[in-house]
């Protein structure tokens, strides 16, 4: 029995292995999704086993400046991944409907399949978010949903664009998803700059609506499939499956929405609106003292004076 299932496990691995596009294999990670669950399976233990317990007996890492190259870094690379998508199909040829795969080797088939390599690259760079919540010690944001989504999306993005590439219907999510990134990663970039930003931040309750009209849009968007009298998408599979996927993230994003905003067991405790970094709520409280500094973060820092519940006592 059990080689039984083996043997039909690898050779329906042969069978997507011969069906890989020709015009993906050579880049990166695309060449067998062995590689890719190696490196999704390492943030797996990173994140649940080693970082944990390396930074135990560690103070929490300040990575501020980090923090702000890599979060503007991301606007950048995912405003890019959006023109892409924008300029292959999307802005151009496509009717935002029943939009083919495009098997040929022309200038804009290409283009979409180095934008849809490029969504799915920018995943791993994006597991830098839960290193950051690691290092710096941020355990209670390394939740399921977070895992869960960062450790599923890159590895089912692999079939995607191993079977088709060229875009089609199947790839609006992806534009959706990198444009909701750009808002997002500017979001935290600001939040990462301090306190003299603070002001700017004044949209941080609408960041899960964001997220959750993305999962509306792309729901909607493919659902058009089954109205439709005839869609010759060449692997309806990933419709149904894209489907499944919005409204698998919508209903543990609304949980999460009930939770924090209705409920309120996830807001800070303080009647400030307080930053949030790469989804890490941070408290800052600015204190003056002596010599002009903040108590930013709960540490105060401080030449010349003593703080005392947010007052100055001269030395």
């Amino acid at each position: 029995m059990f080689q039984e299932v083996l043997s039909n496990i690898l050779k329906l691995y042969d069978y997507l292995l011969k069906r890989t596009d020709a015009r993906v294999r050579d880049y990166p990670l695309m060449q067998s999704p062995i590689q890719m669950t190696f490196i999704l399976l390492g943030y797996v233990i990173f994140v649940l086993y080693v970082g944990p317990r390396y930074m135990a007996n560690r103070k929490p890492f300040h990575l501020n400046t980090a923090m702000i190259v890599y979060n503007f870094s991301m606007v950048a690379f995912n405003a890019y991944i959006v023109y892409e998508f924008l300029m292959s199909g999307w802005g151009t040829t496509y009717t935002w409907r029943c939009d083919l795969c495009d098997p040929s080797s022309s200038p804009e088939a290409l283009r979409m399949v180095r934008a849809a390599w490029l969504f799915y690259f920018s995943k791993y760079i994006e597991l830098l978010d839960t290193a950051f919540f690691v290092l710096r010690k941020k355990h209670s944001q390394v939740t399921f949903l977070h895992i869960f989504h960062h450790s599923v999306l890159p590895w089912t993005w692999w079939w995607g664009i191993t079977l088709t590439p060229a875009g089609g219907m199947g790839s609006f999510h992806a534009m959706v998803n990198a444009c909701v990134h750009v808002i997002m990663y500017t979001y935290y970039g600001l939040a990462a700059a301090g306190p003299r930003f603070q002001k700017y931040l004044w949209w941080k309750k609408y960041m899960t609506a964001i997220q959750l009209i993305q999962f509306v849009l792309l729901t909607v968007h493919i659902s058009q499939y089954y109205f439709m009298e005839k869609c010759e998408y060449q692997v309806p599979i990933f419709i149904h499956l894209i489907l499944m996927y919005g409204t698998f993230f919508f209903i543990l994003f609304s949980n999460f929405w009930i939770q924090a905003y209705i409920k309120g067991k996830r807001l800070p405790v303080s009647n400030e609106d307080k930053p949030k970094q790469n989804s890490i709520t941070t408290v800052i409280e600015p204190v003056v003292v002596a010599n002009g500094k903040h108590l930013e973060n709960g540490t105060v820092h401080y030449t010349n004076g003593i703080a005392h519940n947010g007052k100055v006592k001269e030395v």
